[in-house]
């Protein structure tokens, strides 16, 4: 688990900024993540610390500071920053993800997994926590809870063939052939060049020729 300090820094009310406070603050916070998105790790950093002085309890830049320091590899740096995300709002579903991005970097699977758990359980729908639950899934060989949230996820997404072909995964690891069949020949509905869905096929159908 996540060491977390007693005390939290107290929780900002947005509320008393002038708009022309609040619109500088998400044109710092937005600019920080557009330089982020390009690989300009000093110029996000700039922004992302100037929108934190500007609103000292928001939760965004410090996320914006860990996304930054863990693309640079510096995970003790990232972790620092989730974390106090966190202290500032403690619902805050994009420092869980983070901090299970750093767990999963340092291998620390099971702390990984939970953070990934309490980032969905926040926000059913973010495909970054689903994908990294899956992973950790497979790492630690545990997968019911993931399908679980995968099933959640493709009741509003159906369409979506990588969470399709993830579940189809964790269904033919499980032994649920048929089910992990039928979904396969649905990514292949939707998606037909999507080549290592059809290998998957191929051997399910082959294992459940042989026990036939």
């Amino acid at each position: 688990m996540v060491s977390m300090t007693e005390q939290s820094s107290p929780k900002f009310d947005h509320s008393v900024l002038k708009d022309g406070g609040k619109r500088h603050y998400q044109e710092l916070k937005e600019l920080g993540d557009c330089y982020a998105a390009i690989g300009d790790g000093d110029s996000a950093r700039a922004c992302y610390l100037e929108a934190a002085e500007l609103v000292p309890g928001g939760p965004e830049p410090h996320v914006g500071l860990g996304t930054v320091a863990l693309q640079a590899g510096d995970v003790d740096a990232a972790r620092a920053a989730f974390e106090q995300a966190l202290q500032c709002d403690d619902k805050c579903a994009d420092a869980y993800g983070g901090l299970a991005m750093v767990f999963q970097q340092q291998q620390a699977y099971e702390e990984a997994f939970d953070m990934y758990l309490r980032c969905l359980e926040l926000e059913g729908d973010n495909l970054v926590a689903l994908l990294g639950l899956f992973q950790t899934s497979c790492q630690m060989g545990t997968f019911a809870k993931v399908i679980h949230y995968l099933e959640l996820y493709l009741d509003q997404h159906p369409g979506d063939t990588s969470v399709l072909f993830c579940l189809a995964t964790l269904y033919a690891r499980e032994g649920q052939l048929s089910k992990a069949r039928d979904i396969l020949l649905n990514v292949l509905a939707l998606e037909p060049d999507k080549t290592e869905a059809g290998q998957l096929l191929a051997e399910v159908q082959d294992v459940m020729a042989q026990g036939a």
